[in-house]
């Protein structure tokens, strides 16, 4: 999903002037290379890097220094332990990292790096590419491989990033790469949670998503960092459902990524931008309601280990999944320390993921029946719509096409209402709480709430229109 996945990126602005050169011309006189990314990319034929990896044969702060005096930028030390710098444009449009040399020679620094694709050198002012590891045939031929045998050992975050650089780049980690990973796998739960958390939301930013998250379980990644992924494996279903809880979650998150892609595929070309505006919009922790979307998609069935019931006639139940699903949700996130609105909005989603479905057996809705879904779901009711779709989507079983068009017909009734209660709020009466309370004679306070929740209600339902149908209505009420 590369096209979609930018998004999810931090949001620069493209620089003024190209800041390949100005790094050369400031450090014209120092021994440098290009390594990492800025290297792979270009190789695999990327838009130009606005972020570098340098490493630096000297003295690596004079460096930084000279490059943030030069080209006006920010420079400032990144690491006391390894001697990391980084220069930041004043305008954020670009940034470099500068690193020792290590090992005295580019060649053995490269040895130390974790993938051989990301074991590239190319000299900053200008030259052949050094590649003693062959990460350009790597790249090539979609191979992931291990720049060394232990190249795991040194960071145990690198058996998450091999699954993240696997989805980003559509590379095939090899057999020594795979059981290395699961090797380092149980000492994730020893790595800052927000590094971990970073990780995760590149893989699920890809278009390769699913199989991330496939692989992610695979290589016993999961044990470390989400454990109550793992716990959904084997959870059999209602005969609504052909796959168990673990397989289904896959399938929604599938369908999430596919909706994320092409929303007119299932909604048509009427609402097609205002739900790629909204997909599009940031939400919190540099990421968009798109990726929160996601998360959504992973976590709205957490809690059906927990809840799982077999009634009478053997039928299988869940009571009260969404709900507990919505405290799991906020505490997963919490422990992966994201921001406080990511896990308010992935625990709304859980919360309500329900609820569009109730509203099947009631189709065609009433106004009154949008308007309790719509105040009941309250910021995440468009979002939620989305991926109430995605759930019924990936919902096989018996009755499962009928049940499908039902549910996808009723969304698409309702979605232009959700996505422009977003976009301009809810909806409120002709009058204000002290105009109504003048009116009425009463004083202020809960009542007034409440009698001005009844008329946000009725004018969306179109009973009340004027100040004077809405005085009329309020006084019915309090009769």
């Amino acid at each position: 999903m590369a096209s979609r996945s930018r998004r999810e990126s931090p949001r620069t602005r493209r620089p003024s002037a190209d800041p390949l050169e100005l790094l050369r011309g400031a450090l014209s006189a120092q021994s440098c290379w290009i390594v990492g990314g800025a290297v792979r990319d270009r190789l695999r034929g990327a838009p130009a890097p606005v972020d570098f990896d340098l490493v630096v044969a000297g003295d690596v702060e004079r460096a930084a220094r000279t490059v943030g005096r030069q080209t006006r930028a920010h420079a400032f030390p990144l690491s006391d332990a390894f001697g990391a710098w980084r220069v930041v444009a004043r305008d954020g449009s670009w940034h470099a990292d500068l690193n020792p040399l290590r090992g005295g020679a580019i060649e053995r620094d490269l040895a130390l790096r974790d993938f051989t694709v990301n074991a590239i050198a190319e000299p900053l002012a200008g030259g052949a590419l050094v590649d003693p590891l062959r990460g350009v045939r790597d790249l090539e031929h979609g191979d992931l491989r291990l720049a060394a045998s232990d190249a795991l050992d040194a960071d145990p975050l690198r058996a998450l990033r091999l699954v993240r650089i696997a989805c980003e780049l559509a590379l095939t980690p090899d057999a020594p790469a795979r059981a290395a990973a699961r090797s380092v796998a149980p000492r994730l739960a020893a790595i800052a949670a927000e590094r971990v958390y970073a990780e995760l939301a590149r893989i699920l930013a890809s278009e390769r998503a699913v199989d991330g998250m496939r692989m992610v379980i695979e290589l016993g990644v999961s044990g470390a960092v989400l454990p109550e992924l793992d716990a959904l494996r084997g959870v059999a279903q209602s005969k609504f459902h052909h796959l168990d809880v673990a397989e289904h979650t896959l399938a929604v998150l599938g369908e999430v990524v596919a909706l994320d892609c092409e929303p007119a595929a299932v909604f048509g070309t009427q609402h097609a931008a205002a739900i790629r505006a909204l997909l599009d919009e940031p939400l919190a922790d540099e990421l968009t309601r798109g990726l929160a979307l996601r998360f959504g998609a992973l976590l709205h069935d957490i809690a059906k280990p927990e809840t799982r019931a077999v009634v009478a006639g053997g039928r299988v139940r869940f009571p009260a999944h969404d709900e507990l699903g919505a405290q799991r949700s906020r505490a997963i996130l919490r422990r992966l320390r994201a921001a406080g609105r990511m896990q308010s909005h992935v625990a709304g989603l859980v919360l309500h993921h329900l609820r569009l479905g109730f509203l099947v057996d009631r189709a065609p809705p009433t106004r009154a029946d949008l308007y309790d879904y719509l105040s009941a779901c309250g910021a995440v009711a468009a979002d939620v719509t989305l991926l109430s779709v995605a759930d019924r989507l990936a919902t096989g079983g018996e009755r499962s096409a009928q049940m499908i068009e039902a549910h996808v017909d009723l969304a698409r009734q309702l979605v232009g209402e959700a996505l422009r209660w977003h976009a301009e709020g809810p909806p409120v009466g002709p009058l204000r709480g002290d105009e109504l309370a003048a009116e009425l004679g009463i004083a202020g306070g809960p009542r007034i709430g409440e009698l001005l929740a009844a008329l946000a209600r009725a004018s969306f339902t179109g009973e009340v229109v004027t100040r004077a149908d809405a005085i009329a209505y309020a006084r019915a009420r309090i009769a």
